[in-house]
């Protein structure tokens, strides 16, 4: 339950709040770690693509180190299981998420995701997890 509350915050129709590329202190971090959105979602990517089975893929913010990181868990695990790892963004890769019009082509959902990731939302996220650590 609690990562579909956070998935469905998560996203927006393109044009009303989805898509696009993160700004504000969200991109700045992006951009500080994985040096381009481009490299951050390839990266992202490539790992959503490979949770074997059904799982979710993260971008998390570390209290204890204060950074970004992409992870993964199986099935319906949430990132709670780690106390340091507060959820930004995630991605359920469970089929039912895409088997309608993605068949069991993953990356092709993957790709396509990030044209209703909802940043606001994401920031939002992250300045409540910054201020809480």
């Amino acid at each position: 339950h609690i990562n579909h509350s956070i998935f469905w915050t998560n996203l927006a129709p393109a044009g009303r709040g989805g898509g696009g590329e993160p700004t504000g202190e969200v991109g700045k971090l992006i951009t500080s770690t994985w040096g381009s959105f481009s490299n951050f979602q390839q990266k992202f990517n490539t790992q959503a693509a490979s949770v074997q089975g059904s799982g979710w893929a993260w971008l998390v913010f570390n209290k204890a180190t204060g950074r970004i990181e992409i992870t993964t868990r199986p099935n319906q695990d949430p990132v709670s299981t780690d106390p340091n790892q507060i959820p930004l963004l995630g991605v359920d890769v469970w089929e039912h998420a895409y088997y309608l019009q993605y068949k069991n082509v993953r990356p092709d959902y993957l790709k396509a995701i990030w044209n209703v990731v909802n940043w606001s939302n994401v920031s939002e996220r992250l300045a409540a997890a910054s201020a809480a650590k």
